[in-house]
């Protein structure tokens, strides 16, 4: 009875392979005929459906896309979008107003009307798994609407890429800026305790096979992409590719602020500027919580000169509803007099503020990279970011000669930090900003440009165009 019930299951396994391989082949094929009979001007695809968003993934993708464009000008360029209430003409005034970045002329937008698909708030269970699974519906709609030569996510959505490269027949490459399941998330799962024991143990094996079902997806991309050594250390351990994987630094704006005077105009009070989106990892309660305590320890004079701006783009209705969630617990914590919030400001607006900042704040635990951290620096301003993640691992070093910023890890520790900020001589603050403004250069646009288009150069081997 056994014996034939793993018969039954093993003839059935290889019956669904067998279905899906056909299926897949035919779809290749169909895909391949029409490529064809219908030719086209070779093309280059980037899959970001949150292209206006205003973030430090957008900049990533605006600088990838002029950087192909100067390379590759004969290349056609187009981007994957789901903004679907904003024009080509408006996303592209964004990108100069918010980066100082000025897009091709070339470009071409193909409309996305399925990203609900991939939005968590569908998924109020296993949300990764149903985002990932969304991808694939959203992915199916942008390889309908247009099949390109070279595919390229640039939003982290690993799923797509056994799409276009199994069916569509593209060269597939990615740009990972925080691998979508991590061992720190597994790990965080294994150390819960108590009651919830049981729920726990579903989640661990939940993600256990999600880690698995990731690391397959990944062996579909040529040409692999990671921003920080904390993300390449995870996607070699789920992805084990180390030969296809590359660093690629994402490319700050550290040569224009730079240009901003390091020492600050002499006035009583201080800012500390906190840049950053408006999304819930990026932790902005923290940071109110560290002024809470920060005003316990220092005198109340000091205190009334002390002001916090938050400066940040927001994505959707449910962003700005977190920028009035913060205001309320600015009230309840009594800091509505000392924080200010920049929502949505032009570049220009954004190097004022920079101009008129002392200290930097970041607060996102296991930040995959902190391209803020790194403009704010660049800027000249002290940093406090999380010991975690990229700032750990690539850009703040707090002890020894070479220091150039501070890390923390709670609200506590942040506002201790902010405190010996405060408390540094005027000769020690400037040896600190000229340290953090010095150890950037490694993550300019420059650098991102010469490095990004040294990833992607196999998938172009095949073609010879300039």
């Amino acid at each position: 009875m056994y014996f034939q019930l793993l018969l039954y299951f093993i003839f059935s396994l290889v019956a669904v392979f067998i279905v899906l391989f056909v299926f897949i082949a035919v779809l290749r094929w169909h895909y391949a005929s029409k490529k064809r009979k219908f030719p086209t001007q070779f093309s280059i695809a980037f899959f970001h459906p949150y292209c206006n968003a205003g973030g430090g993934g957008e900049r990533v993708l605006w600088c990838a896309v002029n950087a192909v464009s100067t390379a590759y000008p004969k290349v056609k360029i187009v981007i994957y979008t789901g903004d679907l209430e904003v024009s080509p003409v408006e996303i592209i005034k964004r990108a100069k107003q918010r980066f100082n970045i000025t897009l091709p002329n070339n470009l071409e937008f193909i409309y996305l009307h399925r990203r609900k698909w991939v939005e968590a708030e569908n998924y109020p269970y296993f949300t990764l798994l149903g985002q990932s699974l969304g991808s694939i519906v959203l992915g199916i709609e942008a390889l309908r609407l247009f099949q390109p030569d070279i595919y390229i996510d640039t939003m982290g959505y690993a799923f797509t890429l056994p799409l276009f490269c199994l069916i569509g027949g593209c060269k597939v490459s990615c740009y990972v800026h925080y691998p979508t399941i991590s061992s720190d998330m597994i790990n965080k799962v294994i150390q819960q305790k108590g009651k919830r024991r049981t729920i726990s143990y579903i989640k661990l094996v939940y993600y256990q096979l999600f880690a698995k079902l990731y690391g397959l997806v990944g062996w579909f991309a040529d040409s692999i992409m990671v921003n920080s050594s904390w993300t390449e250390d995870h996607i070699n351990t789920l992805w084990k590719r180390p030969l296809s994987t590359y660093k690629v630094y994402p490319p700050c704006d550290t040569s224009d602020l730079q240009g901003l005077p390091l020492e600050r105009q002499k006035t009583k009070s201080v800012k500390i500027i906190s840049l950053a989106q408006f999304r819930p990892e990026k932790d902005h309660p923290l940071q109110l919580k560290a002024m809470y305590h920060l005003r316990q320890i220092i005198n109340e004079h000091v205190w009334e000169n002390i002001e916090l701006v938050f400066v940040g783009s927001t994505r959707n209705q449910e962003d700005e509803m977190r920028v009035v969630d913060m205001m309320d617990l600015c009230k309840h914590l009594s800091l509505e007099n000392n924080v200010r919030f920049k929502v949505n400001i032009s570049y220009d607006e954004l190097k004022n503020e920079l101009s008129e900042g002392l200290i930097g704040l970041h607060a996102m635990w296991n930040e995959h990279f902190g391209i803020g951290v790194v403009e704010c620096m660049a800027a000249g301003l002290i940093m406090i970011a999380h010991r975690s993640g990229g700032p750990l691992m690539d850009i703040i070093i707090e002890d020894g000669a070479g220091q150039n910023g501070f890390l923390a890890s709670n609200e506590v520790e942040y506002a201790h930090a902010i405190h010996k900020a405060l408390l540094l001589s005027d000769t020690q603050k400037l040896s600190l900003q000229k340290a953090a403004r010095g150890s950037v250069n490694r993550f300019s646009n420059q650098q991102f440009h010469d490095n990004f288009l040294r990833a992607i150069q196999p998938l172009f081997s095949f073609k010879k165009f300039k």
